[in-house]
């Protein structure tokens, strides 16, 4: 039995030899028309690499300052401004850290509006909106229907009261920078630095976009961080105008009520009444008036110490690093794959052949 198999293994290997042969033969006898494939994919692949236009990037880094210790005098000075009824922020806008920051950077927010920053290009203010629509020829569409013949976007638009044709087109811009032309990460999870990459077919268009971008979400950052410190200073600082036209009025009525008793008579005490009372006025507010500063001087501390926030390390800088389909490339692989495909062709031809007869 072993000698029956050892033949059948010897005569499968055989046919399998001569079937490979035969495949052989069989596409050494078509290399006209891989060869003639083979070309015309190698012009292909040349005529790609010239119309193919280069990528540019523009990479913006910046390191988040997160100043959470401040120190013990500021501890306990905020300790003393919260006995008295008074939150001056500190150390606020925790929602702002790690993922959440690099998510709101490729937020639909953050995108649209700094789309809608203004620019300077060929001696004309215009949006980052309007340039990216210029980049892909969209007005040369858009002029033959009239719902998108008189759509713009200027510079610093209003985001709310835009119509659904602006809508969609805002929707269709953001979709393709945030998928192909966006992306904001951290280099090293053990550097706090982030990096914005910005990818574009315009060299100058990835730049302005990139360094908006940062501004924006930079602007938008600071104020909500410190929006809680802003709001208590603004408040200590109508109180402290309040308490001193108070202590004004105060030290005038003594002046005044001075003025009535001069030359009183000592037995009249009933009539240096209302002088004392604008003493205990002036004292009480005096005291007011100093403790109010003081909070107030405090609350300006804690707004200094969370701006700034992000503090931008390296800018795009022109030339940016370009990235193009070469023509060694497109001919390598032009031919290629123009060969591969035609030997595949060829090969499921004859199978179909076979099968049929």
């Amino acid at each position: 039995m072993d000698k029956t198999v050892a033949e059948n293994d010897e005569i499968s290997l055989k046919e399998l030899i001569q079937e490979i042969k035969q495949w052989y033969q069989y596409l050494l006898s078509k290399w006209k028309i891989i060869t003639l494939a083979g070309v015309v994919g190698v012009v292909l692949g040349l005529t790609y690499s010239f119309i193919k236009k280069p990528v540019y990037t523009a990479t913006l880094s910046f390191a988040l300052e997160d100043d959470k210790s401040g120190g013990s005098g500021i501890g306990g000075a905020l300790g003393l401004a919260s006995s008295f009824g008074l939150d001056l922020g500190g150390g606020g806008g925790g929602i702002f850290t790690g993922s959440n920051l690099t998510e709101l950077f490729k937020s639909r927010a953050m995108v649209e509006k700094t789309l809608l920053s203004p620019i300077t290009l060929n001696g004309k203010v215009i949006s980052l909106a309007e340039m990216y629509i210029q980049n892909n020829n969209w007005r040369k569409k858009w002029n033959e229907s009239p719902k998108l013949m008189n759509i713009k976007f200027l510079p610093n638009d209003d985001r709310t009261k835009f119509n659904r044709v602006q809508d969609s087109i805002m929707g269709v811009m953001y979709k393709n920078l945030s998928e192909g032309g966006l992306s904001v990460a951290q280099k090293d999870k053990k550097v706090s630095i982030i990096s914005i990459d910005v990818i574009s077919k315009n060299e100058l268009f990835a730049k302005y976009f990139c360094e908006a971008l940062a501004r924006e979400v930079g602007k938008f950052y600071v104020e909500t961080k410190s929006k809680k410190a802003r709001m208590n200073m603004a408040i200590l600082e109508r109180q402290v105008d309040s308490i001193r036209q108070e202590l004004n009025g105060a030290i005038t009525g003594v002046a005044v009520a001075n003025d009535n008793t001069f030359n009183l008579n000592p037995a009249l005490n009933i009539r240096r009444a209302p002088s004392a009372r604008r003493q205990v006025d002036v004292q009480a507010n005096t005291a007011i008036l100093t403790e109010l500063v003081k909070q107030s001087e405090l609350a300006k501390v804690t707004l200094r110490k969370e701006t700034p926030l992000i503090q931008v390390i390296d800018r795009p800088i022109l030339p940016l690093a370009k990235e193009k389909f070469g023509k060694a490339k497109g001919v390598l692989i032009g031919g290629f794959l123009a060969g591969f495909l035609m030997i595949l062709y060829l090969i499921l031809k004859r199978i179909f052949v076979v099968i049929a007869k």
